[in-house]
């Protein structure tokens, strides 16, 4: 890791003004320039989360402008000086139907809508992105930069003509998969009724069309929860480097949707960037009470796609008493996966994401208000400002720009 390098005061004047020698008076003084604070290291870093998830009722039932039961709200982010993110446009996968695209559908539209009121309503503290100029405009004018990204491509339908209306309203990432097998490609945690083994062996044959054309849409290619050779396929396919928008490692905690190491170097080798997630699970392994406890949980449960908000709540409260039942996952457990990640892909390949209001939140960064702690914990591994800089936010936007410039 890189350590913060302490200079005297007169050995800086010295080499500003190409001195070779110091004076005898010069060579005594033992000055040291004080280290930045972390609360100033990380005011001074553009800080970038890319997953942060918004219910349907977003905008109707409740408003964002104020303190809310949410995780990302704007007296939060400005709290935690949090300064921009991808708000996030998730459906949930069903049957490709007719029928269970139309519902897609609508429930895309309605994230759509959401985050453009949201927008459009706070628009003295929030700004919409859509380029990699845009967030640090937006962020240098003292707002908060608004981005949006697509959980699952299964909304496009079989008519890739859609995704064009999506570019145009700001997605600049779609993931390919969520938990479930889609037309696209396979998921790396099938669903356990619908599906049964691989369905494409990667990517299908309209899932390859989809990576050529967000590529010449300018969008960027996710491949959080695809499976790994939808990965690996998607990563040699792409003109342009992808993203792992939300995913740990699975050196760290083996979880079916966290990233082992192969494909973190296929990352890096394309240029792209692995966005370390601070959902709990992912982060810290549960124990073998634990996962039997969220099977059976599951099971009593059944097949999400069929919740209302009131039985999601009441899964999420009960979800919350499993994890109390072993130490949660913290802040350093979280940075576990971003020193394995660094260690493997490189500093240039890694990034935050933190999927608050999706499940998203570990001991000591429970809310973008808590968004400085990450920071503390960067700083106290050993990582210099500039290498927290691009984790925080500056090799998302190498890839950005990377994506925009070979769009046709």
């Amino acid at each position: 890791m890189h350590k913060f390098l302490v200079l005297s005061v007169a050995a800086m004047v010295l080499a500003l003004a190409g001195c070779q020698a110091q004076t005898p008076d010069a060579s005594k003084d033992t000055t040291e320039i004080p280290a930045k604070s972390v609360a100033q290291i990380h005011d001074q870093t553009l800080t970038l989360d890319t997953h942060i998830d918004i219910p349907l009722t977003y905008m109707t039932e409740i408003d964002p402008s104020q303190m809310t039961d949410l995780q990302v709200d704007i007296p939060k982010l400005a709290a935690g000086k949090l300064d921009s993110g991808f708000w996030i446009v998730y459906t949930p996968q069903g049957d490709l139907t007719e029928e269970g695209l139309e519902a897609a559908q609508e429930i895309a539209g309605t994230r759509i809508a959401a985050i453009d009121q949201f927008v459009t309503d706070n628009a003295k503290r929030v700004g919409l992105a859509k380029t990699a100029d845009d967030v640090r405009r937006i962020t240098g004018e003292g707002r908060h930069a608004i981005l949006i990204g697509m959980e699952n491509a299964y909304p496009i339908g079989e008519a890739l003509d859609t995704l064009a209306y999506y570019a145009e309203a700001g997605v600049r990432y779609v993931g390919i998969t969520h938990f479930g097998h889609n037309q696209f490609g396979d998921s790396s945690n099938p669903h356990p009724v619908r599906d049964d083994g691989p369905k494409w062996k990667g990517l299908s044959p309209l899932g390859k069309d989809l990576v050529r054309e967000l590529n010449d849409l300018g969008v960027m290619v996710d491949v959080s929860h695809a499976g790994k050779a939808t990965m690996m396929q998607a990563a040699d396919l792409s003109r342009t480097p992808i993203i792992a928008s939300h995913s740990g490692v699975k050196a760290v905690a083996d979880s079916a949707r966290n990233l082992d190491d192969e494909q973190l170097r296929k990352i890096a080798e394309v240029g792209g960037v692995a966005q370390m997630v601070a959902l709990g699970s992912y982060v810290k392994f549960p124990t073998a009470e634990q996962q039997a406890a969220r099977a059976a949980l599951d099971a009593e449960f059944g097949d999400r796609n069929s919740w209302d908000q009131a039985k999601r709540d009441l899964y999420m409260d009960r979800r919350a008493d499993i994890t109390a039942m072993a130490p949660e996952a913290s802040v350093a457990d979280f940075v576990d996966h971003i020193d394995h990640a660094v260690m493997v892909a490189g500093i240039n390949h890694v990034g935050i994401a933190s999927d608050f209001d999706g499940g998203g939140g570990i001991a000591g960064w429970k809310d973008a208000s808590e968004t400085q702690n990450v920071t503390e914990e960067l700083v106290k591994r050993g990582y210099s400002e500039e290498d927290i800089a691009k984790i925080w936010g500056g090799n998302l936007l190498r890839v950005m720009e990377a994506v925009e410039k070979a769009a046709k």
